[in-house]
């Protein structure tokens, strides 16, 4: 059972991780060099629609199978790698919070009506979060393996 616990956990982390290597290191970076605004942010606007359902998922995944772990070995036995994991993971998910309540709220309202400089305007707010939660959650992982 805390295998597999554990693996969840690991699945949820690579789908969110891994999600945000896509769009930063390929489809937004493209997207910027290729298309205009009109063409640009509808398209950017669908695949976060998409993707943040699969990060609201792994941010459950994560909560759950993380206080499972936690519970299992104790909180004062487990080793300060998982404490160092479980601060990091508040931090990114209180930022994702930000972003999907703040800024993508925005984003979708504006590209719904056409509001291209608006929508221009909180895809920019949006991508420094992005960039932020995706240093924070390798440097959870490397502090996980790293820090016992």
């Amino acid at each position: 059972m805390y295998l597999a616990i554990k693996l969840t956990h690991l699945a949820a982390a690579i789908v969110w991780l891994g999600g945000m290597t896509f769009i930063l290191g390929a489809l937004r970076p493209v997207a910027v060099a290729q298309l205009q605004p009109p063409s640009r942010l509808p398209l950017m606007a669908g695949v976060l629609s998409r993707f943040f359902v699969a990060v609201w998922a792994s941010i459950a995944v994560l909560l759950l199978s993380g206080v499972f772990m936690l519970v299992a070995v104790g909180m004062k036995n487990a080793p300060i790698g998982w404490h160092l994991m479980l601060g990091i993971g508040l931090l990114m998910f209180a930022i994702f919070g930000h972003l999907y309540f703040g800024p993508w709220r925005r984003m979708k309202a504006a590209v719904a009506v056409g509001d291209w400089p608006e929508a221009g305007q909180r895809m920019a707010q949006i991508h420094p979060l992005v960039v932020a939660n995706f240093v924070l959650g390798w440097l959870a992982v490397a502090l996980v393996y790293l820090v016992h």
